[in-house]
């Protein structure tokens, strides 16, 4: 058999979707997804709208089957990801001695980028009222912010966005999806936020791999950022 005659019969659209979908290591993008499928039939690439009908076919399917993960949207793309329902579980598998959580101080900073980004860090130390040289330099280095370009004024300073690893660490498919500012009042102003604040504040679910020891001792070498004025529960990496 000639490699041409191979997909003389196309494999099951659905089945091919699935299939990228599942052995992509991060979001794919419908758009991927249709040109992929077009080069491997030497067909015309289907539109997205298809692409997307296909994943809600297959969702529905896995959805009648039981089975404990689906298709969803995050980062700009579709990747697998289980039931929210069963994260104790995974949790209870992946949890290692030692965590990397994002500080409170990080998450005050990635709040702010997030919502007025682009961003300068100029503007950022307006709003947080204290040097975020600490911060910007963590959140780079976590890949969860980068340089997008400069700012059209005096001295020209470089401007700061979100990424799509912020996407999908947050499980978010675009920016659209962060809540807006009156919902966030609502939750704020919610009695049952107000009694859990401190404990979700200094125990987000964002978890980020644990670095390299001399990594670490090269933290430990530079010693207290500037910005850190904070008590000891605000460590960046806590013990589990």
């Amino acid at each position: 058999m000639e490699s041409n005659d191979l997909y003389i019969t196309p494999p099951d659209f659905d089945a091919a979707i699935e299939a990228l979908v599942f052995a992509a290591e991060e979001p794919v993008s419908a758009t991927i997804l249709a040109r992929s499928w077009a080069e491997a039939t030497g067909s015309d690439a289907p539109r997205t709208a298809d692409v997307e009908a296909a994943v809600e076919r297959i969702n529905l399917q896995l959805n009648e089957e039981g089975r404990p993960y689906s298709i969803e949207k995050w980062g700009g793309g579709f990747r697998f990801a289980t039931r929210p329902e069963l994260a104790p579980f995974l949790i209870a598998l992946f949890a290692t001695d030692r965590q990397r959580k994002l500080s409170r101080t990080l998450m005050e900073t990635l709040a702010i980028l997030a919502y007025r980004q682009p961003v300068s860090r100029g503007e950022l130390e307006f709003v947080r009222g204290v040097d975020c040289d600490y911060a910007i330099r963590k959140l780079l280095e976590y890949g969860l912010i980068d340089v997008t370009g400069r700012a059209e004024r005096v001295g020209r300073p470089l401007l700061y966005a979100t990424t799509d690893r912020f996407l999908e660490l947050f499980g978010l498919h675009t920016l659209d999806d962060l809540p807006n500012l009156r919902e966030l009042e609502s939750i704020l102003d919610d009695p049952a936020f107000q009694k859990e604040k401190a404990r979700m504040l200094l125990t987000t679910a964002v978890q980020l791999p644990l670095v390299e020891q001399e990594q670490r001792e090269d933290e430990d070498s530079e010693g207290v950022p500037p910005e850190d004025n904070m008590d000891p529960q605000d460590e960046e990496t806590t013990e589990q």
